[in-house]
């Protein structure tokens, strides 16, 4: 038989099988040695991390422990284990007027506790012989609740009962100290009533007061003079809104060239004509008008006036009969169905002659010169205001509903929010912009509510959207009205505001920050003397 050549026959199989198996057998007897040689030091590592974590000196301070009690035969820790258990069994027994078990429970605590401050003291560990009485009695007592069944799922049951209890009890609290400081908010002191009264009957037989109004045509001049500073409130109180012209007045270098803008109601006008007549403002000029003698103001072009005539949103406010459950009642106040409280969306409507002007709330106080707010550079926007979002319950997802695609689409939820209250609006780059229209559009959509539930700060987030210009934080402090301001914010403020619940005429003002508003109120006068002011 003839053999194949040599570049074609079959490759050596066996010799190269054989050398690849030793070279194989090598390596993993290599991989053995380097695994024995290393595994006990990687062991020993353990217990050692575990000792140094154990042993570190913060921890054992932040623990208040010691070293015996680290040790697996502690008596301590056995004492220290058997007070907790005595302590929460305690609980249980005075909840069950076991009283008489309570106080030897507590007894034996009170040794036990003895005997681990003195071995503290001495820093010396206990030993069984002085600690094996009171273990003994402690432990007798601890089997004697268990035979009480005081064991550890009654306990638990019982102290989520109580905490259960404790909730309810809060929470009823809670809404009540709520539903009762609305109230005490909501209702105007017999005070004020009794100033509108008198003022209203001291306008109408007073002729003296009404022929005052003979320098209407300087006055007309002054008010649409857009070289002066013009300043508007609106509001149904008379004292209030003084204090915020009087406190501006004082507080000015050039009275003689500020003008407030009041509109108040038909009910509040002849009270509130009455009294900035009777009264001088440091040659202020005060112009007071009445929203009702706006033609423009009807439900076919205002369309929250439509809204708030329309009887389920009166039922969903003061009855609460819309929505699943009762409505509550923070949003039942009387100022979210007030025209007064939605005209600041209408400022260039009602001051059509007017470029600039400054906002502000009745319940502020100005306690410096704020004419530098009218050259403050809005750059090109409408608003100029003070952010408020150093916290986060001030940005917008906290005041619209962002499961609604609308608000999800169109605004970022971690936008600053912003106060009103103290506001410069560029009335031209209003009217420009149609920012009216923008406040129309965002309230027809939520007449359902589902995008916002009360106030006038919801929408005028919407409505001045990308518009705001941010102030700097001192020309508006906020939160004297329900909370605890820093005393240097409150100096180097221009304008305070009360806002929330507790204002400063009502007997639940805040007490520390009532002498801020009521300097400005001179309570020598007649009237409010004859009205019981003090």
């Amino acid at each position: 038989m003839r053999r194949r050549p040599p570049d074609f026959r079959r490759p050596a199989r066996r010799r190269l099988s054989n050398a690849f198996w030793w070279t194989l057998c090598f390596v993993a007897v290599l991989l053995f040695v380097f695994i024995l040689t290393k595994g006990p030091q990687i062991e020993s590592t353990r217990p050692v991390l575990a000792r140094r974590s154990y042993r570190h000196e913060g921890i054992m301070e932040g623990l208040n422990i010691t070293e015996e009690m680290l040790n697996p035969s502690s008596i301590a820790r056995q004492l220290s284990d058997q007070i907790s258990l005595a302590k929460a069994f305690v609980v249980i027994a005075k909840e069950s007027s076991n009283l008489q078990f309570a106080w030897e429970l507590s007894a034996q605590i009170r040794n036990s506790q003895i005997l681990l401050s003195s071995a503290a003291t001495r820093r010396a560990p206990l030993q069984i012989t002085e600690a094996e009485t009171a273990i003994r009695d402690m432990a007798l007592l601890l089997y004697q609740a268990q035979q009480l069944h005081y064991d550890s799922a009654t306990m638990i049951m019982r102290l989520k009962a109580k905490i259960q209890t404790l909730d309810e009890q809060m929470s009823s609290v809670s809404d009540k100290s709520s539903k009762y400081g609305q109230i005490a908010a909501e209702e105007v002191p017999k005070s004020l009533y009794c100033l509108g009264v008198r003022l209203t009957t001291e306008w109408f037989k007073n002729l003296n007061l009404q022929k005052k109004l003979s320098e209407e045509k300087q006055i007309d001049m002054k008010l649409k003079d857009n070289d002066l500073y013009h300043f508007c409130v609106f509001s149904d109180n008379i004292l209030a809104t003084s204090v915020v012209v009087n406190s501006t007045a004082l507080n000015s270098k050039n009275p003689d060239r500020i003008v407030f803008h009041l509109v108040t109601d038909e009910v509040n006008y002849a009270a509130m004509k009455a009294w900035f007549s009777m009264n001088n403002f440091r040659r202020v000029t005060v112009d007071v008008q009445m929203f009702e003698d706006f033609s423009w103001l009807n439900a076919s072009y205002v369309p929250v006036l439509k809204q708030l005539q329309d009887s389920d949103t009166q039922n969903y406010y003061f009855s609460g009969n819309g929505g699943d459950s009762r409505t509550p009642i923070k949003f039942r106040n009387p100022k979210y169905l007030s025209m007064l409280n939605h005209l600041r969306f209408y400022i260039p409507e009602v001051f059509p002659a007017l470029k600039k002007v400054v906002f502000l709330d009745d319940d502020v106080v100005v306690q410096r010169d704020v004419s530098g707010l009218f050259s403050i550079d809005l750059n090109g926007n409408v608003n100029g205001a003070v952010e408020t979002c150093m916290e986060t319950f001030h940005r917008y997802h906290k005041y619209l509903n962002y499961s609604h695609p609308l608000i999800r689409e169109h605004f970022d939820p971690d936008a600053c929010g912003w106060a009103f209250g103290m506001n410069v609006f560029d009335l031209v780059e209003w009217r420009k912009r149609n920012v009216t229209g923008i406040y129309h559009y965002w309230q027809e959509k939520n007449v359902d509510r589902t995008l916002w539930k009360l106030g006038t700060l919801p929408p005028g987030l919407l409505t001045f959207y990308g518009l705001t210009e941010p102030l700097d934080p001192s020309w508006h402090v906020l939160g004297l009205g329900y909370t605890n301001v820093d005393s240097q914010l409150i100096e180097k403020g221009a304008v305070l505001h009360f806002n929330g619940n507790s204002k400063p005429w009502l007997k639940i003002g805040i007490e520390k920050y009532k002498p801020l508003w009521e300097k400005y109120v001179d309570y020598t006068h007649p009237l409010l003397q004859s009205c019981n002011f003090h």
